[in-house]
C-alpha cells in the first residue's frame, strides 16, 4: 500500500450550518451540527486513508479530552497516530465553524501558543512504506524537518502552502508547492495569480501552483502558466475542500501521477467532498473518484 508521511495541524472541529452567516450580535440557530475532526493535515490524512493510502500524520497535541476525540476519530478513519505527540498542561486545537446555504465558511479557531517547536521527536527517516510527505504551514520547524526527510528520501514534498510559510527555506526545501490565493500573494507580493506564480518560479526549481477554488489550479509547467479548470458542482460546503485536495495530490504523486494527473485526481476529490455538509466527514472514496472521472471523460 503508498503511503504519504503527513505533518500539521489535527482539530476538533464543531461545523454548524446556518442560512447566513452572522453579521451582528444577536442569537443565530443552527440547521444542523457536524462534530469532526479538522485541520489541514488532520483532513488530508483522511483524505489519504478514504483513497487507499497509508497514512502517518505528525502532530501536536495535548493530553486532553479534544486531543483523546481527535486521535480517537483519526484512528477510526486508519490514520497512524504513532507520532501523535501528547503534550501535558496544554489545550488541543478547536474551532468553531459556521456554513451558510451557498457552502461559504466563517471559521473561528484557537491553537495553544505555547505548544512546544521542537522538532526532536519525529523520526529520523519516513516509515517504511511512505512515497511522499505532506506537511502544512502550521508549525514551521516540524515542515521544514518533513521536507527534509522527503529529500532525504528522494520522494515527493508537498507543502500546503494555504497560509505565506512560516520559515524562509520551507518553498525551497519542498519538491512542490500548491498555494492559496492569499499565501501566494502575499508570499510574492502580486494581486494576479499568475504574475506571482512566475515571480516565486524565477526563486528556484521547486514545482508550483496555486489552488483557486472553483476557478479551479494554476501551475507552472515547462517554464510557463498552466491552468486546469475545477469540476463544476452543487456547493454545499466547502470546508476542508482544500485539505482534502491536497492530500488526494500527495498520494496521487506518492503512486508516480505525473502533476497533471494528480491535479485532476485531486480536483474531483475536493469537488465531490464540496457537495457535502459535515467538513472532512464528507471526503470521498476511491471508487467515488474514478466513477466521478470516467463520467467526465
Amino acid at each position: 500500500m503508498t503511503g504519504v508521511f503527513c505533518l500539521g495541524i489535527s482539530t476538533l472541529d464543531y461545523v454548524y450550518s446556518v442560512e447566513t452567516l452572522p453579521t451582528r450580535g444577536e442569537k443565530y440557530r443552527s440547521k444542523a451540527l457536524a462534530v469532526v475532526g479538522g485541520g489541514c493535515a488532520g483532513n488530508a490524512s483522511v483524505a489519504i486513508a478514504r483513497l487507499g493510502g497509508r497514512c502517518w500524520l505528525a502532530t501536536r497535541l495535548a493530553d486532553d479530552l479534544a486531543g483523546d476525540a481527535i486521535v480517537a476519530d483519526l484512528a477510526r478513519e486508519g490514520v497512524d497516530t504513532t507520532f501523535a505527540r501528547r503534550v501535558a498542561g496544554l489545550r488541543s486545537p478547536v474551532s468553531a465553524i459556521l456554513v451558510d446555504a451557498q457552502g461559504e465558511r466563517m471559521v473561528i479557531s484557537y491553537s495553544d501558543p505555547e505548544m512546544p517547536e521542537q522538532t526532536d521527536w519525529l523520526p529520523a527517516t519516513l516509515p517504511d512504506g511512505a512515497r511522499a510527505v505532506l506537511a502544512d504551514t502550521r508549525w514551521g520547524e516540524g515542515a521544514l524537518a518533513a521536507l527534509r526527510l522527503a529529500r532525504a528520501a528522494g520522494v515527493p514534498g508537498v507543502l500546503d502552502g494555504d497560509r505565506r510559510p512560516p520559515h524562509p527555506d520551507l518553498v525551497a526545501t519542498a519538491s512542490h508547492v500548491a498555494f492559496s490565493a492569499q499565501a501566494l500573494a502575499e508570499l510574492s507580493g502580486e494581486e494576479d495569480p499568475r504574475a506571482g506564480l512566475a515571480r516565486i518560479a524565477r526563486e528556484g526549481p521547486t514545482w508550483l501552483a496555486v489552488t483557486l477554488g472553483k476557478d479551479g489550479v494554476l501551475f507552472v509547467e515547462d517554464g510557463t502558466i498552466a491552468h486546469l479548470p475545477a469540476f463544476a458542482v452543487e456547493a454545499v460546503d466547502t470546508l476542508g475542500a482544500g485539505d482534502v485536495w491536497h492530500g488526494a495530490f500527495a498520494l496521487g504523486l506518492a503512486e508516480g501521477q505525473g502533476e497533471r494527473a494528480a491535479i485532476r485526481f485531486a480536483s474531483a476529490a475536493a469537488a465531490i467532498k464540496c457537495t457535502r455538509f459535515g467538513g472532512r466527514a464528507g471526503a470521498p472514496q476511491r471508487t467515488e473518484i474514478e466513477a466521478f472521472l470516467a463520467a467526465r471523460g
